[in-house]
């Protein structure tokens, strides 16, 4: 009664920000995101009737915040009446650093706890248990370009294009590696309750999702660019007129910015976008990566870089 699996961190294009179900964690707006290829989180799930209670260990360490989260959700897709698990997680980028590390151990966890309890589930059922846990798990579930729909009673996740299809590449430029000081859930719902502009969010998302599908369909960079950043941009407006606003930047951030506008200021393939964190995303044509990447790794206040391509979705090791 075991299983380990592997999922990828995606990065939003189009943001979803805020819920419109708390208690069933469902989005209040769609999301079109890229899954990463290179940075991971491996999870492995073992269930033994000898445990009275679960047990996590994170990068060896073990870990007792997180457990409650992975621990209902572990009873979303075995039941309530599992024996206790061992649960065991390995990611190799910075944990709760808005780099989407929720996304890819809840997928990851989901996966693996299916197949240590037995069941065969579709990708459209264990998209929707991951997303009960952490509302961009979903995506991470499909590799490449992908959107979460919201439906009457749930989400639906879909490929728009493979990552073979339109193969761009993601600098990260991590700007402070501590975890965030407060988490997206609770500045989700601290916006939804207090900043003026929620509303109207919510009221433009489907034309920044149609703008980005077609730039998808085309192909074309500079479509996605601009819908990206003008996304990407809202999201922070939204949290930074939150009563307590809630800014997730540093000057390092600022720095990366101004170094990404004096990159497009010379023709070069590159725009960026930032989740609930510090760190700066650089999406850019693979030709531009290594120049992307040594002007981010250049400007002050980076701690480090990574670089990855776009990936698959989650799935079980070969020899799970």
């Amino acid at each position: 009664m075991q299983g380990t699996a592997i999922a990828r961190p995606n990065i939003a294009l189009i943001k979803y920000w805020g819920k419109r179900d708390v208690a069933l964690n469902l989005p209040a707006v769609g999301s079109i995101s890229i899954t990463l290829r290179e940075l991971h989180t491996r999870m492995q799930v073992v269930f033994d009737r000898m445990l009275e209670t679960d047990a996590l260990t994170v990068n060896d360490v073990p870990d007792e915040k997180m457990l409650p989260r992975l621990s209902a959700c572990l009873d979303l897709v075995a039941g309530v009446d599992r024996p206790g698990a061992r649960i065991t997680s390995q990611c190799n980028f910075p944990i709760a650093a808005g780099l989407a590390s929720s996304a890819s151990s809840f997928a990851a966890l989901t996966v693996a706890a299916a197949h240590a309890a037995g069941k065969s589930l579709t990708t459209a059922e264990l998209a929707g248990l991951a997303g009960r846990a952490s509302g961009s798990a979903a995506r991470s579930l499909l590799g490449g370009f992908v959107e979460l729909v919201n439906t009457d009673d749930g989400i639906s996740v879909d490929t728009l294009c493979d990552a073979a299809d339109w193969p761009l590449t993601v600098v990260v430029a991590v700007t402070e590696t501590g975890p965030k000081p407060v988490s997206s859930t609770e500045a989700m719902e601290i916006s939804r309750k207090t900043s003026p502009f929620y509303s109207t969010w919510v009221e433009q998302q489907p034309a920044d999702l149609d703008a980005a599908r077609a730039a998808i369909e085309d192909r074309d960079f500079q479509a996605l660019a601009h819908a990206a950043e003008h996304n990407c941009l809202k999201m922070h407006s939204i949290m930074w007129a939150s009563r307590p606003p809630t800014v997730y930047w540093n000057a390092a951030t600022i720095r990366c910015l101004e170094t990404i506008r004096s990159l497009q200021a010379r023709d070069l393939g590159v725009f960026f976008t930032i989740d609930a964190g510090p760190q700066v995303k650089a999406v850019c044509v693979p030709g531009d990566a290594a120049e992307v990447e040594a002007a981010l790794r250049a400007t002050p206040g980076v701690e480090g870089t990574m670089v990855s391509a776009l990936g698959p979705g989650a799935g079980l090791e070969p020899d799970a």
